[in-house]
């Protein structure tokens, strides 16, 4: 099975300590890159939430989004400090005495200043909240996991298609070439003995101009270079795995092989079925970059 690195996924979770909503999607990228949207509270589970997640996504651009309602939220307590308080008191104190004014100080003007009371949360249960947090991310990636998967097996379906149209341009080239170089004798032939007219033709030079010529044209190395690419390739989506970055290197290969055989063309049949791989080719790249 092949997977897509386009997919998308939600989970929420709700127990007593609060309720968790997880959305992920993940779209094409050459590495693993994990982008964590989360509340503050949570922050101290990124490395436990990336850690996590190579073991299912391997490739691809990760979005993830996080909201968490905490039902603890009340469980608050006021905190008085004693000791701030007293400090205060003291140079309170020693102002009213520096300055010779009254220290009219009351409960009411001390419990504003800074720092005597504070509000306290109670305590978090870390492995309650990473328990809650979890069965999310788990519930997300596999929605993600189930969409790249299904957009895998139509990527699969689509690239060997494709695969089997370049074949049948490859099997048309190989076809082809073996005629053109019997042309071109042929056509030199009645060249030579159109302007040489009775003369006699020389056959050591005409065979010499022929061997030449089929040495340039020649494309047997990159048909078969090509065909073994393609069929390299054909066994790689029937076995799946992760085999973009394999894919996308078997492609380069198929477009520089497929470039040689127009470069050394003069037949205008061979041209076309050449254009005609760059093309599809072409798709096919555009079609690997998004297989994990």
């Amino acid at each position: 099975m092949i997977r897509s690195m386009t997919g998308f996924g939600r989970c929420e979770v709700q127990e007593a300590e609060g309720r968790i909503t997880v959305e992920m999607k993940s779209v094409n990228h050459r590495y693993l890159d994990v982008n964590i949207k989360m509340p503050k509270k949570l922050n101290y589970f990124e490395a436990a939430i990336r850690s996590g997640l190579k073991n299912d996504i391997q490739r691809g651009k990760v979005d993830i989004f996080i909201t968490y309602e905490d039902y603890s939220e009340t469980n608050v307590c006021v905190k008085y400090n004693k000791e701030l308080a007293a400090a205060y008191m003291e140079y309170l104190g020693r102002m009213g005495e520096d300055f010779s004014i009254e220290n009219d100080v009351k409960v009411s003007t001390l419990a504003r200043f800074p720092e005597v009371f504070t509000m306290e949360e109670g305590g978090v249960d870390e492995k309650a909240l990473w328990d809650l947090l979890e069965k999310a991310i788990k519930g997300a990636v596999e929605g993600v996991v189930e969409t790249r998967a299904r957009e895998g097996e139509h990527l699969r379906k689509d690239l060997l298609e494709k695969l089997e149209g370049m074949l049948a341009h490859v099997d048309s080239i190989t076809q082809r070439s073996p005629l053109i170089v019997a042309e071109y004798r042929q056509k030199l032939r009645e060249k030579v003995r159109e302007l040489l007219e009775d003369t006699r033709i020389d056959e050591n030079r005409l065979l010499m101009e022929v061997t030449v010529f089929a040495d340039r044209v020649c494309v047997d190395e990159e048909l078969v270079r090509l065909k073994s690419h393609i069929q390299t390739t054909k066994e790689a989506l029937l076995k799946g795995g992760s085999i973009g970055r394999k894919l996308d290197f078997i492609a380069q290969e198929m477009n520089r092989e497929a470039n040689t055989i127009l470069s050394k063309s003069t037949d205008l049949e061979i041209s076309s079925h050449a254009i005609e791989l760059k093309t599809e080719i072409e798709k096919v790249r555009e079609q690997i970059q998004n297989i994990e």
